[in-house]
């Protein structure tokens, strides 16, 4: 895909992966409006993407709610006069135990991981059709691919999103809209503020403009997914696909530890 002119809608799109994103896309030449619940960071956040001139705006609605949901697509389609990529990035995480963990947050995580991007695409795709060339971009995680312990609800909404772009891009082959997942590691944002383990436990961290870059390669490429941690990933991936019971080992080992590390880890 050629984004120079594509009409981009993030959501998630004040900080973190989301803004990396906008970054990377304005940079391309996509006109591209940014959605969050936060006002202040949602209007800083266009200041510093609009000192290129680029066309950007925002619109602060919270996607998990069916009002927000038609807020935030009602003002993209409005401000770009239709929609080519529709990029659902915002999310939350609560980590933990899970008899630990209130209903009420493990809900707030389905309900914006996995609920809101699968409502807020079935809205799009009438402006998408109209298009001709889009694409939706669904960021996942890296614990889609390799279940972490502390993380059950997560993984499970991730994986989730993961295999509903699967069926999706399928579902829609040849009608002109293409489905791309991507899987980010462990990414330096404020999400992640609260996760204290680090590249002992499995969480190193990459800058979110690495990651931004290499889904932005992805969508010009229509790959149909971008895995982010490198060789030491992928050697993951398979052992736990051929081996699992080993990979169930490694995490016993670390286990006491990195729950430790990460029982404060929350970003709803």
């Amino acid at each position: 895909m050629n984004i120079k002119g594509k009409r981009v809608l993030i959501t998630g799109g004040s900080s973190g992966i989301g803004f990396a994103l906008a970054q990377a896309l304005v940079a391309k030449g996509a006109s591209v409006v940014v959605s969050g619940r936060r006002e202040a960071a949602l209007a800083t956040a266009v200041a510093e993407l609009g000192r290129t001139g680029a066309a950007v705006s925002s619109v602060a609605a919270d996607v998990s709610t069916p009002a927000g949901r038609d807020a935030t697509l009602k003002h993209a389609i409005s401000a770009l006069g239709g929609l080519d990529i529709l990029i659902n990035n915002a999310g939350g995480v609560r980590a933990g135990r899970l008899e630990n963990t209130p209903e009420e947050e493990l809900q707030a995580m389905i309900e914006v991981d996995l609920v809101a991007p699968i409502l807020l695409t079935r809205e799009a795709l009438p402006a998408l059709r109209q298009s001709g060339d889009a694409m939706i971009v669904n960021v996942a995680s890296g614990i889609a691919l390799i279940g972490a312990p502390f993380y059950a609800t997560y993984a499970a909404t991730k994986a989730g999103l993961a295999r509903f772009g699967e069926a999706l891009r399928r579902e829609l082959k040849g009608e002109g809209i293409h489905v791309l997942t991507a899987y980010p590691g462990g990414t330096d944002t404020p999400m992640m503020q609260s996760n204290r383990a680090g590249p002992e436990l499995g969480f190193s961290r990459e800058p979110a403009s690495a990651v931004a870059d290499a889904i932005v390669d992805g969508i010009e490429a229509n790959a149909f997914e971008v895995v982010r941690g490198g060789e030491a990933r992928a050697q993951m991936i398979a052992l736990n696909r051929d081996n699992p019971g080993a990979v169930d080992e490694r995490f016993l080992g670390m286990k006491a530890a990195l729950e430790d590390a990460v029982k404060d880890h929350s970003a709803l």
